[in-house]
């Protein structure tokens, strides 16, 4: 295995973070953000506009309540988030089984990368204000919707060609099946992780054994 491709949202970090913490932040400051920064989010708006005609504020506010996976809004939300991270409002939640084995395996030469829904800007965020410090070193590279959805194969081809690898020597690691069916389908190894029960294949990611192979330890290989 030459690289690893992780999700972020219910992979490294809780679900809970992101629609609790991060989406409200971004919500209640998105007017004032706009306001204050009319030159930066000019072009944001712009791009609203023409995907909805309307008021894209509150198109964006919309948005954000339907969770939607729309370039422009990631990328406002990003640039909202770097003013909370900055001013200290929160840190980036990553899990602690997350950090050991990111570090454990970029300590064993295996290249990481991220590829989320959220912004390249906002993975780098979250990732640099982690409650385990800035973890961007462990990192090779980050992609978002910018390069395909991602519950599409083309996406993961893409980012293999990207990376330089062979998509059967990336490990894809996501919470969403879709997800790890479309890396697959791609040519990917993938393993589902379902923190809150058995239902995936692994539960943390103390059970992958990335160096040698993309299977979760013996005790979890059954779940496969």
């Amino acid at each position: 295995m030459k690289a690893i491709l992780t999700d972020i949202e219910g992979t490294t970090s809780s679900i809970a973070f992101v629609a609790e913490v991060l989406f409200p932040y971004a919500r209640t400051h998105l007017a004032d953000y706009v306001a204050a920064h009319p030159a930066e989010t000019a072009p944001i708006l712009a791009e609203v506009v023409a995907i909805e005609p309307g008021d894209p504020v509150a198109t964006l506010t919309r948005w954000i309540d339907e969770d939607r996976k729309a370039t422009p809004l990631k990328t406002l939300q990003g640039m909202i988030w770097a003013d909370g991270y900055a001013a200290g409002a929160f840190t980036g939640h990553v899990y602690a089984d997350a950090v050991a084995g990111l570090r454990r395996w970029h300590a064993a030469g295996v290249k990481l990368y991220v590829f989320s829904s959220g912004s390249v800007a906002a993975q780098k965020l979250l990732f640099g204000h982690s409650d385990a410090g800035d973890l961007t070193a462990l990192f090779s590279g980050y992609f978002d919707t910018t390069t395909g959805p991602k519950r599409e194969a083309a996406s993961y081809a893409i980012i293999a060609a990207a990376i330089g690898v062979e998509a059967s020597a990336v490990l894809f690691l996501s919470d969403t099946p879709e997800e790890v069916a479309a890396a697959r389908a791609a040519g990917m190894d993938a393993l589902l992780i379902d923190r809150a029960s058995d239902g995936g294949d692994i539960a943390s990611f103390d059970e992958v054994s990335a160096v040698r192979s993309p299977l979760p330890s013996p005790a979890k290989a059954g779940a496969q």
